[in-house]
């Protein structure tokens, strides 16, 4: 396996930066303060380098390239950006192979298995199957010194498998795309809305309230919601619908957005 040459300082936590959410772009910042990813890069590559040095971040410290699914809005920048600062991309099999065309020739890519737990320098990262219409789709779980964050976006049903991986972290990055009511009276197309609402589209407000009162617990941190639908849902929605799920009044939840990066958010 290929592995940056970064050295891990056990005495960092993770911090979290959502660069992008959506379905016009995603891309997720995570580091443990020595070796830093990125998961996704679905923005051109000189605007996931202008969200970044936003936040004081610097793409020459990042270490690696995460690839959930081979989606245009996951993978957009990918080929540019890994190239431009010759990292490597973590991703598997068949998503490589559908995202082929879309990427080009990247110099470094190492290929996981869901379900598999592999390591970047000090970060445990351990990708598994979700429900979602690509090739091989997986959501990550990112793990260092007992803080675990959970990534779960761009899935249609949390299934026990999904549960299972998202119990104990300390913060999740979930899913929250679509208010059904808005959705089923919205203008999409009628295929459309059914291939949301599909057990391989993406997860509702009310689906995201339910999984996240079967999985949260007294570590919980922060609930970062995700891939909102511009069309069809709206935050507030999002945080009433969710938040209502949130036990630990000591956890904090947000709403990542599309057009600017969120807080860099340093877990304890």
């Amino acid at each position: 396996m290929t592995e940056a040459s970064v050295i891990p300082d056990h005495n960092h936590n993770i911090s979290v930066c959502m660069l992008a959410s959506g379905s016009k772009g995603n891309a997720i910042f995570v580091s443990d303060g020595s070796t830093s990813i990125l998961i996704d890069v679905g923005l051109s590559g000189i605007e996931i380098e202008r969200r970044l040095k936003s936040k004081g971040l610097c793409p020459d410290d990042l270490a690696a390239i995460l690839v959930s699914h081979e989606h245009a809005d996951h993978i957009q920048g990918l080929g540019v950006f890994s190239r431009r600062f010759d990292l490597p991309v973590f991703i598997n099999k068949k998503t490589c192979k559908a995202a082929s065309s879309r990427i080009g020739n990247i110099q470094d890519i190492v290929n996981f298995e869901s379900g598999i737990s592999f390591l970047i320098n000090g970060l445990t990262i351990h990708p598994f199957s979700i429900s979602h219409d690509a090739e091989d789709p997986v959501g990550f779980t990112i793990n260092r010194n007992n803080t675990k964050i959970g990534i779960a976006t761009d899935l249609g049903i949390a299934t026990s498998m999904v549960k299972e991986h998202l119990k104990d972290c300390s913060l999740l990055i979930l899913e929250a795309n679509h208010d059904t009511d808005m959705l089923i009276t919205g203008p999409y197309p009628w295929e459309l809305k059914q291939r949301i609402k599909n057990r391989t589209g993406h997860l509702s407000n009310e689906d995201s309230k339910n999984l996240l009162k079967e999985v949260q617990h007294d570590k919980l941190q922060h609930v970062i919601l995700a891939h909102i639908s511009e069309i069809n849902n709206t935050p507030e929605k999002a945080l009433n619908a969710v938040g209502s799920a949130l036990i630990n009044r000591n956890s904090r939840i947000s709403v990542a957005t599309q057009n600017e990066p969120g807080a860099l958010i340093y877990l304890k």
